[in-house]
């Protein structure tokens, strides 16, 4: 085992730490009688999801996913050579 597979298990180690981190800061989405009794679609908070802090943990989680999936495709080219 050489330096750069040690050095890339050790950032893929923190990657997933950091994924899971952002996954459970999310919050989940519950429609339940609630939100039909109450137009839950009409609010303003759904009218700008976009820039809500659930949206931006979205974002990040979708980038860091992508993140380690170029990370395993490479260690795993590493290993095979």
């Amino acid at each position: 085992m050489g330096g750069l597979e040690i050095a890339l298990g050790i950032v893929m180690i923190l990657v997933c730490i950091i994924i899971i981190a952002v996954i459970l800061l999310q919050q989940g989405h519950r429609s339940g009688v609630n939100g039909v009794i109450s137009g839950a679609a009409d609010t303003f908070l759904s009218k700008n999801k976009a820039r809500t802090v659930n949206a931006k943990l979205a974002s990040i989680t979708k980038y860091i996913t992508i993140l380690f999936f170029i990370l395993a495709l490479v260690a795993n080219v590493i290993a095979l050579s």
